[in-house]
């Protein structure tokens, strides 16, 4: 009998790795972004394995895709969730707490075909303007520019990712697309469409976290150390993302499909280090007049409410 023991001792330690890794699931609002490649690119780099990490990735066209298998509990985490989006999921009662800001700031801009009478996001009242997905922060963006502009008479519409809305654009469904670079810099360069606004044209959008990190409430509470694990790979990341490591440029390059000073230039020109960088939640208090404004929530939070929906994991 002892020796049956042992035996089979033996066999249940070889059917489980040694050191096996932690898996954790995650959705990725558009894939291809700079600021959503952090996975992507630390992976590559063997960071997150380094941390005794797996992560499977689903990236979907927004926001508000993103979300939902958060609060389904089907993923574990989500990225580029619009920020808005998260307090009006918190607000009535879904399980989802921000772990890190995802984007202070925004690289995305807007833009309409080089032939449009539309020269600027002013001269946009009476037309069509795109958003990803309802809740997105590019929704939140859009309905920025309306406020803010007295464009009473644009009608706002969501187009999914970049390259759905570029086709949208270029066959005359909505006037003025929306994209994040690298999306859209070729026919830039190509003078096929231009530039009408940015997101930081809206005063809203300037120095806010519109987007952030989410984690399923009963993951975090129940594997709050391998999600802390996690957040410390993801700073490393950024930290490698933004070094002389010509990898770096070369893997994201590889990973998106264009030439490598494209890579580089969407990493120098637009996005910022402090943008990505997920320790802090910045301009809360104008994010929930905001919310409140817009209608995503019907009061602001409680500061009680507040500490439990923001949870910033594995800041040192």
């Amino acid at each position: 009998m002892r020796r049956l023991a042992v035996i089979l001792t033996s066999i249940l330690a070889l059917s489980v790795p040694a050191g096996a890794a932690d898996q954790l699931k995650a959705t990725l609002g558009q894939r291809g972004n700079w600021d959503t490649a952090v996975i992507e690119l630390g992976t590559k780099a063997g960071i997150f394995k380094k941390h005794d990490l797996e992560i499977e990735t689903i990236y979907t066209s927004g926001s508000g895709e993103t979300l939902q298998p958060v609060i389904s509990g089907s993923v574990d985490l989500g990225f580029a969730v619009g920020t808005l989006g998260a307090m009006a999921a918190y607000a009535k009662g879904a399980p989802v707490r921000i772990i890190g800001a995802e984007a202070t700031g925004a690289a995305d801009y807007w833009y309409a075909k080089a032939s449009s009478p539309i020269r600027s996001i002013r001269d946009a009242d009476g037309h069509t303007i795109a958003y990803s997905t309802n809740g997105s922060s590019t929704n939140s963006v859009v309905r920025a520019f309306v406020d803010e502009f007295k464009l009473t008479h644009a009608k706002t519409m969501p187009t999914g990712n970049p390259s759905a809305t570029l086709t949208a654009v270029m066959t005359d469904q909505v006037e003025i697309g929306w994209a994040a670079p690298p999306f859209g810099l070729k026919e830039l360069e190509e003078g096929t469409i231009r530039v009408v606004a940015k997101a930081t044209d809206a005063a809203l959008v300037r120095g806010q976290t519109i987007r952030v990190i989410v984690a399923n409430a009963d993951a975090l509470a129940q594997r709050k150390a391998v999600i802390d694990r996690f957040m410390q790979a993801y700073r490393e990341t950024i930290d490698y993302m933004y070094s002389d490591d010509a990898r770096v440029i070369k893997d994201y390059a590889a990973f998106v499909g264009v030439p490598e000073p494209i890579a580089r230039r969407v990493r120098d020109e637009f996005f910022p280090k402090s943008l990505i960088w997920p320790d802090e939640i910045k301009g809360l208090d104008q994010l929930m007049a905001e919310a409140v404004q817009l209608k995503f929530i019907p009061a602001p939070l409680s500061k009680e409410q507040v500490a439990d929906l923001i949870q910033i994991q594995g800041k040192k």
